[in-house]
C-alpha cells in the first residue's frame, strides 16, 4: 500500500489532526496528549504526516534554521506507530525532512538533531554521518558543545544536561522527543543498547542525539 506524505505549516494543524496524532501513540511509552501536541504547533514551525490508505501512521513536528550560521534540521516532537511498516513510515519522514533542507540549505552540509529514550531510535539516522553519540566515540569539545546548543533550543533546562553523556534527566512529565520502537529491538547492536544503560524512560530521560548529511548526500532528496 502506498503511503502518502505531507508537510505542512504547524499553524494549519486542526484539533481533528492533533486527536489523530494522539490516538497513534496512545499505548506506546510515549503517550503525547493533545495538549502537549497542540503547544508544540506554537513552539514550530512545520509538521510532516505519513498516512497509509488515509489512517494515520505517523507524524514529526521539526524546523529548518541555522544555529550559529550551521544548517539544521531539528526534530522537535514525533512519533511513529506500532505497525508492521513502521520502518518504512520513518523513512518517509526522514526522507521528508532531508527534501526541505536540500530545498532550503542546497550545497550545504545540514546538521540533523533530535531527542531518543531507546536505542532503536537510532534508525532515523541511517542516512547521516558522524553521528553523537555513537559507540567507542570520545565525543570532542566541538560535539559536546553541540549537545548543549541543541538542549537550549530544545528549551531544556541546563541543570538537566549531563553534556558528556548527552542525557537530559527527566523530570516524571512526558518529555518531547522521536517516539519510535523498532519492530526488532532484539537485533540492535550491544554497543548501541549500552548508550541507554542510565536512561530512565519511566522518568523521561533521553538522550540528545545529532549526526550530519554531507551536501553531496543531500541530492538525492530532490
Amino acid at each position: 500500500m502506498a503511503m502518502d506524505v505531507e508537510t505542512k505549516d504547524c499553524t494549519a494543524v486542526t484539533d481533528a489532526e492533533l486527536a489523530e496524532m494522539s490516538d497513534i501513540c496512545a499505548d506506546g511509552h510515549n503517550p503525547f496528549s493533545v495538549g502537549l501536541l497542540s503547544k508544540q504547533t506554537e513552539k514550530w514551525v512545520l509538521i510532516t504526516t505519513v498516512r497509509e490508505n488515509g489512517k494515520l501512521r505517523g507524524f514529526a513536528f521539526s524546523t529548518l534554521e541555522r544555529i550559529g550560521g550551521t544548517p539544521c534540521v531539528l526534530v522537535a516532537l514525533a512519533s511513529v506507530a506500532r505497525t508492521s511498516r513502521r520502518s518504512v513510515v520513518l523513512r518517509h519522514l526522514v526522507d521528508a525532512q532531508l527534501h526541505r533542507a536540500l530545498m532550503a540549505f542546497p550545497d550545504e552540509d545540514v546538521l540533523l538533531g533530535t531527542q531518543f529514550d531507546n536505542p532503536g531510535g537510532f534508525e532515523t539516522f541511517k542516512p547521516l554521518v558522524d553521528i553523537v553519540p555513537r559507540p567507542e566515540h570520545k565525543a570532542s569539545g566541538e560535539e559536546r558543545a553541540w549537545g548543549r546548543r541543541l538542549v537550549k533550543r530544545f528549551g531544556i533546562s541546563e541543570s538537566r544536561y549531563r553534556d558528556r553523556h548527552f542525557q537530559v534527566v527527566g523530570d516524571e512529565n512526558q518529555g518531547c522527543l522521536l517516539d519510535y520502537d523498532p519492530l526488532k529491538p532484539e537485533s540492535i547492536d550491544a554497543e548501541l543498547v549500552a548508550l541507554f544503560d542510565n536512561v530512565d524512560r519511566a522518568n523521561g530521560d533521553t538522550l540528545v542525539a545529532f549526526g550530519w548529511i554531507m551536501a553531496e548526500d543531500l541530492l538525492k532528496y530532490t
